[in-house]
């Protein structure tokens, strides 16, 4: 099976097929709806056979639905038919559980995404499962807030990597993880990770997309390569 993995962000979409090297992407912000995503990913995939779609979106996804529109996207994302749209099965789920089920080698394994957003996942025995801590309430704010991109603009790096360690301590205590996993795009800002850290790579939402169909680990090193050279 040959499967189109799509990461949606809230500063770019990231497409990449089964047997391809190259990924492609487009521009995406705040006011992207899912009709723009759809038409933009049909016209860079036109010359990529794949008989499946695996999607990550920055929004919360319960049973392969979306349940609400994504907090740095457009409206219109909840209730629409990807399935119709491209004409192929499709697969949807959060894109930090995505990342993280490209990330996993084992046990219990907790990820955070540092991009347009946060993004958080855990994944235990293969299975992955978003965590939707961006805007839960923290010192009078979200954690968003404090590690999002605009916390990284607002407050400079220097503040921005010690909110990064300390939000990350706190659920490494609570949850007792075998494994932490860094990612998203804004990893590589930080000057050295927290303790028992490794970083992830956002190459790895696409081999996560594989997965969710085929559990195969074909495309990670293509793919890993060209996006550490591409900055995709």
């Amino acid at each position: 099976m040959k499967v189109l993995a799509i990461d949606v962000g809230g500063t770019h979409v990231k497409i990449l097929a089964t047997g391809q090297s190259d990924p492609k992407r487009f521009e995406s912000g705040p006011k992207m709806t899912p009709e723009d995503m759809v038409t933009g990913v049909k016209k860079l995939a036109a010359d990529w056979n794949y008989d499946a779609i695996a999607i990550g979106v920055p929004a919360p996804v319960l049973h392969g639905q979306i349940i609400f529109d994504p907090h740095n996207l457009g409206a219109g994302w909840v209730g629409f038919n990807f399935r119709a749209a491209f004409g192929k099965p499709v697969k949807i789920m959060n894109d930090a559980a995505m990342q993280a089920l490209g990330s996993y080698k084992g046990g219990k394994m907790l990820f955070f995404g540092f991009g347009t957003g946060l993004g958080a996942a855990f994944v235990v025995d293969g299975v992955a499962e978003s965590r939707e801590i961006s805007h839960l309430p923290y010192k009078g704010k979200t954690y968003e807030d404090f590690v999002g991109v605009r916390a990284l603009k607002k407050l400079g790096k220097k503040k921005w990597r010690k909110n990064v360690e300390k939000i990350v301590d706190t659920f490494v205590q609570s949850l007792h993880p075998d494994d932490v996993v860094l990612g998203g795009g804004n990893v590589h800002k930080l000057k050295q990770l927290p303790p028992g850290c490794r970083a992830g790579d956002n190459a790895n939402a696409f081999l996560g997309g594989f997965r969710l169909w085929t559990g195969s680990s074909s495309g990670r090193k293509s793919a890993a390569s060209r996006s550490k050279k591409k900055g995709a």
